[in-house]
């Protein structure tokens, strides 16, 4: 037997990939202790167990959907008060109060006011928890959509989804933990592509996997072009005798970690994806209620039903987008049927999301599920001048806006905060994007402060050094 210090032992130990599978399958279980930087398990019992959010990037106009305002009516046509302030408008092109353009009504049993614009979601107000107070810090598209999206307006920093990955780990470990399903028009370039899922600064594994839901697998290169399953396993345990010799020679180094876990999750998700997106298993009755054989709803029901087949098999978060990032940027035309204007893309969302509802709660997941439907900030009370006409659009807007949440451990049915009397600025609970992120961690038993990940000499958080749980929406 040939001699070895105990020192050599761990060290050679810990450099083995037997090791590293033990320790990635008992961080997953939650079974070992807190670590630097790493997860400590939950700090307390969590409410749900996953979310799904739908981001409508560009802004969606809180007057014309969400939040009612009578005095917006009589005063339309006006110029805004003085005792409203100066308009801070992103493009200064301040134009006359504008009312709605769409008639709003109180929903169900619990009186929500939700419009005309989404009738589908009207039926589900009892279900819907809207934040009417919430605000941004910045009017301008990309670094709002960064800040929703990773509670800063750089780019660079870990979204949501990979925080969630970090902190909590995934369910079924042949899926991913943090799946992106953007629009079929195409990745969310203006809003910044993907630097909106990506992981930052914590360990690559952890950012979001997109899909293309139009394809039979989604992912691009996950098909082996090698059909003999002989070829293949040989192929892995190669592969896997290099990763070894790599890995006893250089040490545990992050990237070689992060890209054997890639590749092995790539392995198992050949079987695993393809199953989960096999939408034709779905009935009639449910391909119909999502607007899946409709062509104005086809695209947006697609991700949506793959976003719950996705949730019940395990995967932490699921990021749906519309159009390129900005599709809700209605600065002229709110009631065309096209890209760009609030009518033609509300057709687009409105049935799929609310069938999605429907169907998280027939299943029993709406318990467990935090649906969040979101945008970075909304549109001014009043009309974009333009040219010297009044314009039907209305300018960027994040003095005060609306996200509407959906699902376990919430106030069903509730509007939390006001804005005042024509929609300009939030006054009653405003929230921030930290409150909003803080709210969420919470509902997953994670305490936004001591989710940390050290980089650069910074002990960084989601939440950045601000934000606070808005108790008041919770049950």
């Amino acid at each position: 037997m040939i001699p070895t210090t105990r020192r050599q032992w761990l060290s050679e130990t810990a450099a083995g990939f037997a090791t590293l599978g033990l320790i990635t399958n008992l961080a997953r279980d939650g079974m070992l202790g807190a670590a630097e930087g790493f997860r400590d398990g939950l700090h307390h019992p969590a409410r749900i167990q996953r979310v799904i959010q739908i981001f409508l990037g560009g802004g969606l106009s809180h007057v014309d959907s969400f939040d009612y305002k009578p005095e917006l009516e009589r005063l339309h046509g006006q110029e805004l008060p003085e005792s409203f302030g100066t308009a801070d408008v992103f493009f200064g092109k301040v134009g006359k109060l504008h009312q709605s353009h769409f008639a709003f009504h109180q929903r169900g049993e619990s009186g929500l006011w939700v419009s005309e614009l989404f009738p589908h979601l009207a039926e589900q107000a009892d279900r819907l928890t809207v934040v009417r107070s919430m605000t941004a810090e910045t009017a301008n598209h990309i670094p709002a959509i960064f800040q929703a999206n990773t509670g800063f307006r750089q780019m660079g920093f870990p979204a949501l989804g990979a925080w969630l990955s970090w902190g909590l780990g995934t369910e079924n470990e042949d899926l991913p933990s943090f799946v992106v399903l953007p629009d079929a028009r195409g990745i969310p370039n203006a809003a910044g592509g993907v630097f909106n899922w990506t992981s930052g600064f914590l360990p690559a594994a952890h950012q979001g996997v997109a899909m293309d839901a139009r394809r039979d697998v989604p992912i691009h290169d996950l098909e082996s072009r090698e059909d003999d399953p002989n070829t293949i396993e040989a192929r892995r345990l190669f592969q896997r005798r290099l990763n070894e010799a790599h890995a006893a020679e250089r040490g545990n180094a992050d990237p070689l970690v992060a890209r054997i876990q890639s590749y092995a999750l790539a392995a198992r998700m050949q079987l695993a994806i393809p199953a989960a997106t096999r939408l034709e298993e779905e009935t009639a009755e449910t391909r119909d209620r999502y607007g899946l054989d409709d062509d104005a709803t086809r695209d947006v029901a697609r991700n949506c039903l793959i976003a719950r087949r996705l949730s019940e098999r395990g995967v932490r978060m699921v990021q749906i987008w519309t159009g390129d990032g900005v599709s809700w940027d209605a600065h002229d035309n709110v009631l065309g049927d096209g890209y760009k204007s609030h009518k033609g893309e509300a057709r687009r969302v409105d049935r799929p999301l609310a069938a999605l509802i429907a169907d998280l709660h027939e299943r029993g997941l709406l318990d467990s599920t935090l649906v969040m439907i979101s945008t970075e900030f909304g549109r001014t009370p009043f009309a974009q001048a333009n040219r010297g006409t009044l314009s039907r659009g209305r300018d960027h807007h994040p003095q005060g806006f609306t996200n509407v949440l959906v699902g376990g451990g919430l106030k069903p049915g509730f509007a939390f905060g006001n804005t005042d009397e024509v929609g300009y600025a939030s006054v009653e609970n405003p929230v921030t994007t930290y409150d909003l992120h803080a709210t969420v961690l919470h509902l997953l038993g994670i305490d936004h402060e001591r989710l940390t990940f050290y980089h650069n000499g910074i002990q960084r958080r989601l939440t950045n050094v601000h934000g606070h749980v808005v108790r008041d929406l919770i049950a």
